[in-house]
C-alpha cells in the first residue's frame, strides 16, 4: 500500500484504473482477434494480417531499445537488458531462435515472403502504431514502459497462446512453425506483470501516476486504432 505518502491514489486502484481502460478495449472481443483465436478466417485474411501486425515484432529493436538506454535504475535496467536479449536472441524462451525469426517463419507458413513481409505498405492504424511506441519508448522511461509492458503486451496473455493453438489445429501449422504466439504467452506475461513493483519503483508523485495512466490509455487506444485498421482490410478480403 501506498497511503500517507501524499499520492491520490493507492498503486492497486492505479492497477485497477489500468484493468478498466484494458476491459474498454479488450482483444478479446475484437472481430480480428476473435478471428484469429477461433479459425474463422481464411488463409489469405490471416496473411494479411500477419503482413500488418509485422510492424510490431519486426521493428520491436526501436521500442524495447530506447527503455533500456533511458533506465534510470540499474536493477530495471538489467530486466530490460533481458527483455531486449530475448527479442534479439530467442534464448530465454524460444530455443534460441529471435523474436523476428519466428515471426517470419510464421508469415512463410501462410505464404508470405520474407521479402514481402518487410515490404508491407503498413496501413495508417500499423503505422501510428510504430510512431506511437517509437516516439513514447524514447520519451522517458516511465512513459515507455507503462505504454509497452503496461498497455502493449499487457492483452497478449490469454490470447497468444489461443491464437498459437489455433494456427496448428484449424491450419495445419506445426507447433514450431506458430510457436511466436505460443512464446509470448509466456514472455509478454512476464513482461507486464511487475505493475505494483514498477509503480513503487518509479510512480513517485500524482503527476507520475498521471502521465502512466495516460501512457496505458494512449497505447490501448492505438492499439485498438490498428486493429480497426487492419480488421478493414482483412474483412473485405472475404
Amino acid at each position: 500500500m501506498n497511503a500517507g505518502n501524499g499520492l491520490k491514489m493507492t498503486y492497486e486502484a492505479v492497477i485497477q484504473e489500468l484493468n478498466r481502460i484494458h476491459a474498454a478495449r479488450s482483444r478479446k472481443r475484437h472481430p480480428l482477434w476473435l478471428g484469429l483465436m477461433h479459425g474463422t478466417l481464411s488463409r489469405p485474411q490471416v496473411a494479411e494480417f500477419l503482413k500488418q501486425f509485422g510492424v510490431i515484432p519486426l521493428y520491436n529493436h526501436f521500442y524495447h531499445g530506447p527503455l533500456y538506454v533511458n533506465c534510470p535504475n540499474a536493477e530495471w535496467r538489467i530486466r530490460m537488458a533481458e527483455t531486449v536479449y530475448e527479442e534479439g536472441t530467442g534464448r530465454l524462451y524460444a530455443g534460441g531462435v529471435p523474436h523476428y525469426e519466428l515471426y517470419l517463419r510464421l508469415g512463410e507458413a501462410f505464404g508470405v515472403s520474407r521479402e514481402e513481409m518487410y515490404g508491407t505498405e503498413y496501413c495508417g492504424g500499423s503505422l501510428a502504431a510504430r510512431n506511437f511506441y517509437e516516439n513514447v519508448c524514447r520519451r522517458s522511461f516511465l512513459e515507455g514502459f507503462a505504454a509497452s509492458a503496461l498497455g502493449g503486451e499487457a492483452q497478449a496473455p490469454g490470447v497468444a497462446g489461443k491464437v498459437s493453438e489455433n494456427f496448428i489445429r484449424n491450419y495445419g501449422l506445426t507447433p514450431e512453425q506458430a510457436s511466436f504466439y505460443s512464446v509470448h504467452e509466456v514472455a509478454d506475461k512476464d513482461h507486464s506483470s511487475g505493475g505494483i513493483e514498477f509503480l513503487r519503483e518509479f510512480a513517485k508523485s500524482n503527476d507520475d501516476i498521471d502521465l502512466v495512466i495516460r501512457s496505458v490509455r494512449d497505447a490501448v487506444e492505438t492499439m485498438w486504432t490498428m486493429y480497426q485498421d487492419i480488421w478493414q482490410r482483412v474483412d473485405a478480403l472475404k
